[in-house]
């Protein structure tokens, strides 16, 4: 029998898993890039040290590829950043393995389908091809293949500053002083931000980390005066679980900012849900809706830090089924849908999970999460080492279980806002204690200030 051939869609760290599972199963993966090099997306945030060790963070079928080659692995107990992330395992990976062989870079895909099938047309659909198109330099090109894992990603296509999931009005306008994601601060971009009035607007990590550094850099620069917007009224959810959190960084990183917070070195806008953005003397007008409270505040930049959502525009011929909400494959979104919990522990999964009404597609890693925002990298590579054996008709080994997630320490339930469960943060705290939880009450006990989880 002619070999499986693989297309797979993004040359990040599970698109490139992906490329080894492969691989290692007898297949010909066919890795297909948008940026000029390998992990293009890492390189927009390289300046960030990850929430997770190098344990974490390298796949097993990727280090089996990279050991023959003399590579040194990380100690796995150490946290890297973007660019470690890049010069000690994606380079080495995309370059000095099997891998260069099989990676096509400044490759756009555009679109996505059956060879002769439109999306409507269905008896002999499951035999025929894949036809995958892409742009290049030297124009349009397609390929075929007899599957295709879509590991593409959402940083290139981030949640607008609009409150309801719509582009504020105004926001294309101001772009040039609107940031997406978790700018680099205190690096290549500290002359835009120094000595200025800057908005971030966002709840989650990249919100955070990038208020800590314009706290940093106030401190460094007279005049830097960090404002942050948020849309909820608890800015305490953004804390995270504290001491917690096995993620140890990540719950670090909430214990600072709320001590940052505390201190009043960031200025606290909450209940601003952002409808329109104007410019005026160079500066620009951030403000809510009349209806809601008809706020506004006055920044010389705006940081939108409101997540992502997957670009699902070139797969309009495939079959998808997603959930509606959230725009992740229909098995997987109980298990991380954010209106029910927001607990960064799911179980783990794999191609039972997304595989697609199309037989052969699949969706992997972020892309796969759609809208919600409690992905993990070791996830990615649990779900495509799942679906390389599931191509490959290893229906045990699909099946199984190769993966044990860390708890993240604190959880919301069933769309609670706030408030802490039984077995998150250890329970409820004593009716008699002034605490958050039971960790909370432990830690002020031993005269800590608390566990950082309230």
């Amino acid at each position: 029998m002619p070999t499986k051939k693989v297309a797979i869609i993004g040359a990040g760290p599970v698109g490139l898993a992906a490329a080894a599972h492969v691989l290692e199963r007898g297949m010909t993966p066919i890795v297909l890039e948008a940026g000029p090099e390998a992990g293009h997306s890492i390189r927009q945030w390289q300046h960030v040290q990850l929430f997770s060790p190098w344990e974490y963070n390298v796949d097993k079928a990727a280090a089996r590829l990279l050991e023959p080659t003399g590579w040194n692995s990380p100690d796995p107990a150490i946290y890297p950043t973007g660019t470690e992330l890049l010069e000690r395992y994606i380079e080495p990976l995309a370059t000095k393995t099997a891998l260069r062989d099989v990676i096509r870079t400044s490759s756009r895909v555009t679109a996505v389908g059956r060879v002769g099938f439109d999306k409507a047309k269905t008896r002999g659909r499951e035999a025929a091809p894949f036809e995958i198109r892409y742009q290049n330099g030297k124009g349009p090109e397609a390929l075929r293949a007899d599957a295709v894992i879509d590991v593409s990603g959402a940083w290139s296509s981030p949640n607008p500053a609009g409150s309801g999931g719509l582009t504020a009005i105004g926001e294309p306008e101001a772009a040039a002083q609107i940031s997406y994601g978790m700018p680099d601060v205190l690096g290549k971009e500290r002359a835009r931000f120094a000595g200025k009035t800057v908005a971030v607007l966002g709840a989650g990590h990249s919100a955070i980390g990038t208020l800590i550094d314009l706290a940093t850099l106030a401190q460094q620069v007279p005049g830097t005066r960090p404002i942050w917007l948020l849309r909820g009224t608890n800015p305490a959810k953004a804390f995270g679980g504290g001491a917690n959190d096995k993620l140890v960084a990540r719950g670090e990183l909430g214990t600072h900012f709320a001590a940052i917070v505390a201190s009043g070195q960031v200025l606290v806008e909450t209940g601003f849900p952002v409808t329109t953005i104007s410019q005026s003397d160079g500066r620009l007008r951030i403000a809510t809706s009349s209806a809601c409270c008809g706020r506004s505040i006055v920044a010389d930049e705006l940081v939108v830090a409101t997540g992502f959502r997957p670009d699902l525009s070139f797969l309009g011929e495939i079959r998808l089924r997603l959930d509606p909400a959230i725009e992740a494959p229909v098995a997987l979104a109980p298990l991380i849908d954010p209106n029910e919990h927001s607990c960064g522990t799911v179980r783990p999964h794999g191609a039972r999970e997304l595989t697609q009404d199309d037989p052969g597609f699949y969706l992997a890693g972020m892309k796969s999460y759609g809208r919600a925002p409690t992905f993990l990298m070791i996830t990615g590579y649990e779900q495509v080492r799942s679906i390389a054996a599931d191509l490959a008709g290893d229906r045990e080994a699909a099946e199984r279980v190769e993966l044990e997630l860390p708890e993240t320490g604190v959880c919301n339930r069933g769309g609670l806002e706030g408030g802490v469960l039984a077995g998150c943060c250890g329970g409820p705290a004593p009716a008699s204690v002034e605490a958050c939880c039971a960790a909370d009450a432990s830690a002020k006990a031993a005269g800590k200030s608390g566990c950082g989880c309230s």
